[in-house]
């Protein structure tokens, strides 16, 4: 995968140096599965088989119910992940109130990548900075309402950008279209070494527009994981002309 030519610093507590897939030059889109929609009376088995599917990363989405109406899975679904696949990119969107509360739960838990709500972060670049020195990639998100230029203080700072492209909170929304000139504004100003990531609706038809916008990383649930072949479904994500079956 594209991803695994970049280097990344000691993650998460890993034995080991992961690569990292959130710093440096791409060439192909990045395409991390939603575990929100994967099966979890079977998710080791899941999460491998997406991985095998061509996934770049695994993408895990905690709520708390406040900052977001749903609640969801919590540092030990993140260590499950990370017991199941030592060797895939955890990439964890905090949807909560107290993101600092959190950050070292999930740095035991092997998280890579730490992304948290721009709307509930006072001090946004001490926490990036915070969350780096721990050896992650740090990332910061807006929901559909916040306009990009809210990001204008941190975007030398953040490794990744993530625009969301639904009211965060549950899955199989509608996409947003109005999110796309947030991406297009965001990439023109934070160059090619850092990752926009779009979550929210992305399907096939989707993520060609999110590609074309500027984004290089999307992530996908009910796309992926209801897919009869995972594979094409990544592969169609990624904007590949075409694949192999299973």
């Amino acid at each position: 995968m594209t991803a695994r030519r970049q280097r990344g610093k000691g993650q998460g507590g890993m034995t080991g140096a992961l690569v990292c897939p959130f710093r440096g030059p791409l060439t192909s889109p990045l395409v991390g599965p939603s575990i929100l929609s994967a099966d979890f009376t079977r998710l080791g088995a899941e999460v491998r088989d997406v991985v095998r599917s061509g996934a770049d990363y695994i993408h895990v989405d905690i709520m708390d119910g406040h900052f977001v109406p749903n609640l969801s899975m919590g540092p030990a679904i993140c260590a499950a992940v990370r017991r199941a696949a030592p060797g895939v990119w955890i990439d964890v969107h905090l949807m909560i109130g107290n993101p600092r509360a959190f950050i070292d739960p999930f740095v035991r838990a092997g998280a890579n990548n730490i992304t948290f709500h721009l709307e509930v972060e006072r001090k946004p670049r001490q926490l990036l900075r915070q969350i780096k020195e721990a050896g992650l990639t740090a990332g910061i998100a807006i929901k559909p309402k916040t306009p990009w230029t809210a990001l204008a203080p941190v975007l030398d700072e953040a490794d990744l950008f993530l625009v969301m492209s639904v009211e965060p909170g549950f899955g199989g929304q509608a996409f947003m279209r109005s999110s796309l000139p947030k991406v297009r504004a965001i990439r023109k100003r934070c160059g090619p070494l850092r990752r926009v990531e779009m979550d929210g609706g992305i399907a096939s038809d989707t993520a060609a527009a999110c590609r074309d916008a500027g984004c290089d990383t999307l992530v996908a649930g009910a796309h992926v994981f209801g897919a009869k072949n995972r594979r094409v479904a990544i592969a169609s994500i990624r904007g590949a002309r075409s694949v192999r079956g299973r």
